[in-house]
């Protein structure tokens, strides 16, 4: 049986708007986001950059933290955030 991984992650544009997502193929999912070929909120608000993901080969572990992560106040996301990327910088941008 092969081994999948399974990310949760967490873009944010310009302006600050987070979006959580989660995926089995965080490279082709970002570019996804960056090219804005899939309709709906992260097309809307631009969200591109990539800031934060956590890396798991248990989906219900990812599905169940994607949740978790949606729950919290925008302030413990950003504290997150900061304790890995304190500078928000773009981790996919040479992807």
């Amino acid at each position: 049986m092969t081994v999948r991984d399974y990310y949760v992650y967490i873009l944010t544009n310009h302006s600050g708007t987070l979006y959580i997502g989660v995926t089995s193929d965080l490279t082709r999912r970002l570019a996804e986001h960056k090219l804005g070929v899939v309709e709906g909120f992260t097309k809307r608000y631009r969200l591109k950059r990539l800031v934060y993901f956590e890396q798991t080969s248990d989906v219900h572990a990812a599905l169940a933290r994607e949740k978790q992560l949606k729950g919290w106040t925008r302030r413990r996301k950003a504290a997150l955030i900061r304790s890995t990327n304190p500078d928000w910088s773009d981790l996919g941008a040479d992807w």
